[in-house]
């Protein structure tokens, strides 16, 4: 028998070698294969809108079935909440993941400021590669429209109209239109990102003193037969502990509570509903669009809204306090990535409006900003058990000539505090809402919590101070 030569056991040596690494190799080769496709992203934020006002959120009224629909094959947060519960504020934390304190918008002439706007999530995803647009209620007045930092924009300052003059076709209509044309120019070649802020169901402030040019919440005629039969429940909130006196001379009594009156509430009521469900047809027609282009396999929509409102608890109406109505928001995120098991789940850990950027920025791929105070809320939504914050900081110093009452305060999961600003002598509020939801019982004068009440004042102290004195070239960590 003939033996083999040198060079025929090295090509059979390195032969068996190669079929040994075929795995490993195999294996390392998914390194250098094409990176997955980024999602697209549809970034819905209304005006006003409170957590309770969806029918997947328990509104027995109220029915939002597009928007629950998204929440059925996606997450929905139970526990969302603006940082500062005024629009130009909060559009500012949603746009940068800041604190009032450190990107100051809180009144409606400051400009946000360029290095804060290069750092915001839309610029980078804009700079990742993204194609982006931006449709409807700009928020931030100060300063110029941004247009040319988008792919297409059509946003626009203060607080704008539901129609126009001559003209019969509803605000949220031709934000929806607009929606379709953006998303009509869009390909497969590059992802996307669209953020409609809608002006529903905000009050229309411009005309709504002068008898006969504007109603108050002027939804789309075609929404007329909705809730007519319907009774709307009143608000349930009595205030064991009566509100202070100061609060009598604020827009929360003086001008927004007459909304919420006994003999205007329904209409009231009804109206706002309409405008709600006029968004909830929105959000229908943009994911049937979806559909019909070939991108809802591929699509993340985030549903949310830059604050709550009142609708007549304690009194009030507006927002801008500390109290639950008017902080916190719905927020819905739905992934169709989600595998099966994590679809129509809850999340109850505590999430806020300045979570939003860094959530869109991670679901891009895009590192956050050093300074960034949010945390990205994928890895709630995904099922995981990351650190996640027990308390946190709210701040609202806008004025408006002392017809807004300016406060500060801190959220736990059970102990809310609460002190004014201007008040004098200094009025604080304790609440402890496992026990108080409806925060009808001020316990900062009740001896009995007297140590609670320090306590959650030097948390107080210990975050604004921290706020204070942060750099945004450091790296945000909750105070300890």
């Amino acid at each position: 028998m003939q033996l083999p030569s040198r060079r025929q056991v090295l090509r059979r040596g390195l032969a068996a070698a190669a079929v040994a690494a075929a795995p490993r190799l195999l294996r390392s080769a998914s390194a250098f294969a094409a990176p997955p496709r980024r999602p697209n992203i549809i970034f819905l934020v209304t005006d006003d809108q409170r957590a309770d006002s969806l029918s997947c959120a328990g509104n027995t009224v109220l029915k939002t079935p597009n928007i629950d629909a998204l929440a059925e094959n996606g997450v929905r947060f139970t526990n969302s909440f603006a940082t500062t519960a005024i629009c130009m504020s909060s559009r500012a934390s949603i746009l940068t993941g800041l604190y009032t304190r450190l990107h100051k918008i809180d009144d409606f002439h400051t400009p946000l400021a360029p290095e804060l706007f290069a750092a915001s999530y839309p610029i980078l995803l804009r700079k990742s590669g993204y194609r982006t647009g931006f449709i409807g209620k700009w928020g931030i007045d100060g300063g110029t429209l941004p247009t040319a930092d988008y792919d297409y924009f059509h946003g626009y300052q203060h607080q704008g109209f539901y129609f126009q003059p001559g003209s019969k076709k509803h605000l949220t209509v031709i934000e929806t239109e607009q929606a379709i044309e953006f998303l009509n120019r869009c390909t497969s070649a590059q992802p996307f990102c669209l953020a409609i802020s809608f002006k529903a169901p905000h009050v229309q402030d411009e005309g709504r003193d002068i008898p006969g040019i504007y109603p108050k919440y002027p939804y789309d005629r075609a929404l007329d037969h909705l809730f007519e039969n319907d009774t709307v429940p009143p608000v349930k909130t009595v205030d064991v502990t009566p509100q202070p006196a100061f609060f009598n001379r604020t827009l929360n009594r003086t001008r927004e509570a007459l909304d919420f009156r006994p003999e205007t509430y329904q209409e009231a009521m009804k109206d706002l509903y309409r405008l709600i469900s006029g968004v909830d047809i929105a959000v229908g027609k943009i994911n049937d669009e979806l559909k019909r282009l070939g991108f809802s396999d591929n699509t993340v929509i985030v549903y949310t809204s830059d604050h709550g409102s009142f609708y007549g608890e304690h009194g009030f109406g507006g927002k801008w306090l500390m109290l639950e109505e008017s902080i916190r928001t719905p927020l819905v995120i739905y992934d169709p990535r989600l595998p099966a098991d994590r679809r129509g789940k809850t999340c109850n850990q505590m999430v806020l409006n300045i979570d939003l950027p860094a959530t869109l920025l991670d679901l891009a791929g895009v590192e956050k900003p050093i300074g960034m105070q949010g945390q990205s809320l994928m890895p709630l939504v995904r099922g995981q058990d990351p650190a996640w914050r027990s308390e946190w900081f709210y701040e609202h110093q806008f004025r408006n000539s002392n017809t807004i009452a300016a406060s500060e305060g801190i959220r736990t999961s059970d102990w809310k505090y609460i002190r004014y600003l201007d008040s004098d002598p200094l009025c604080e509020q304790l609440y402890h809402l496992t026990t108080d939801p409806r925060e009808e019982k001020n316990l900062a004068t009740d001896p009995a919590n007297a140590d609670r009440l320090l306590a959650m004042r030097s948390r107080w102290e210990t975050w604004n101070n921290r706020l204070n004195h942060f750099s945004l070239s450091d790296r945000w960590t909750d105070p300890a």
